[in-house]
């Protein structure tokens, strides 16, 4: 396929692709989309920015289109993410569409969602934790929901949903397409995809280990007293909007606090935020009306903000491929971008596992490795491990011990 327009869709579809400036199929979209057009289930992996929400939001549209019944449920790990899928679909759709929509996240009002569930929507987006709320109060039906996707299931596995999603897969119909779409595949994708699915295609689209060719990218060895001071001198060397990674809640606000009170533009997106704040976060680092978001990895995955231009990981992941998600919201679309990363004694053990997924023939320093025989603690008399904060209170006790 060279072009939309010789899919043969939908006129509304259509007229919906070509407002949105769609006029080539990415390499993800020009391969994912015949076969769900077909009715077959998709496993599918792809780099990050590749246009993945449109592969599966495109098809999903013209079959609803074109059959008056079905319902088509997609599942996000995240509120955020979930919000941008739902704005793609309310792009595609258009804004004379009578196909309804329910919009079914955490942290949003029930009684809107029902009003909304009210109204039969052929289109669902949320969360598994909402989803199931709604499931288990009687309010969601999903007997009609024939097609079914789940977007960064490597992430939801991740967050602890396998439960909830399993929990999900039993009120959907047996005969249904089911489109899994995720960066990399674990062993819980793979097992998910042969209880859940029906001889899917699978379709993988570069190397889903590989940072972007257009991305420069820098690492630098500190002290971790020393990062306040690097993140400075790194800010003040960049220009253009920049998101800095951080490991905790608290850090977030504790490092964007501090930033603002040096004189810089900066917000903090975390998942203790209200839903309210956290839109009104996304909805102004869109609009470019602060310069420096500071975040936890909420916001690594799926989320498309094009003019970013710089990452900078204050901390490392926990889990090595939220690395590659994190690099993946600069250099997107053919676009440049450039990332740095911190890396300090102590995160040395989460920065070799980073490597070794980057370059499979890596390996860590023989020091890395070796485990580092326990500390003997002393014992009481009574062969009890004296712990640190059991301080002997005189001489008399401490002759006991």
């Amino acid at each position: 396929m060279v072009s939309f327009k010789d899919f043969g869709f939908a006129k509304p579809l259509e007229q919906s692709l070509i407002s949105m400036g769609y006029e080539e199929p990415t390499e993800i979209q020009s391969k994912a989309i015949p076969v769900a057009l077909q009715g077959r289930d998709i496993l599918g992996s792809a780099q990050t920015g590749t246009g993945k929400t449109a592969a599966f939001c495109i098809p999903m549209i013209e079959i609803l289109l074109n059959s008056p019944k079905g319902v088509g449920l997609i599942l996000a790990p995240t509120r955020e993410l979930a919000k941008q899928v739902m704005g793609v679909v309310h792009q595609l759709l258009g804004k004379k569409s009578k196909i309804r929509t329910a919009f079914l996240i955490g942290g949003e009002s029930m009684g809107k969602q029902l009003v909304q569930l009210k109204a039969r929507p052929r289109i669902i987006v949320g969360t598994p934790g909402r989803i199931n709320d709604h499931l288990e109060r009687g309010t969601l039906m999903l007997h009609d929901a024939h097609y079914f996707v789940l977007d960064e299931t490597d992430r939801m596995l991740d967050m602890g949903f396998g439960i909830q999603l399993e929990k999900i897969m039993k009120f959907l119909p047996k005969q249904r397409q089911t489109l899994m779409f995720s960066a990399t595949l674990p062993k819980g994708i793979i097992k998910l995809a042969n209880d859940y699915m029906h001889a899917p295609e699978r379709i993988a689209i570069g190397a889903t280990n590989k940072l972007a060719d257009n991305l420069d990218h820098k690492v630098v060895e500190l002290k971790a007293q020393d990062k306040p001071e690097q993140l400075r001198d790194e800010l003040n060397e960049r220009e253009g909007t920049v998101i800095v990674f951080v490991k905790t809640k608290m850090g977030a606000e504790r490092i964007a606090k501090s930033l603002r009170d040096d004189g810089y533009k900066t917000e903090a997106l975390h998942g203790d935020l209200r839903q309210g704040r956290r839109d009104t976060v996304m909805r102004n680092l869109r609009k470019q009306k602060f310069r420096i978001l500071v975040a936890t990895d909420i916001a690594s995955r799926g989320l498309d903000v094009p003019h970013v231009e710089h990452v900078i990981n204050y901390d490392l992941p926990q889990v090595a491929e939220d690395y590659i998600h994190r690099l993946g919201r600069t250099a997107r679309a053919g676009a440049d971008g450039a990332a740095v990363c911190f890396v300090c004694d102590r995160e040395k053990k989460e920065w070799y596992a980073i490597q070794k997924l980057l370059d499979p023939e890596f390996k860590a320093p023989k020091a890395a490795n070796s485990d580092k025989k326990p500390k003997r603690r002393r014992r009481y008399s009574n062969g009890k491990k004296k712990r640190s904060f059991d301080k002997p209170r005189n001489k008399a006790r401490r002759s006991e011990g």
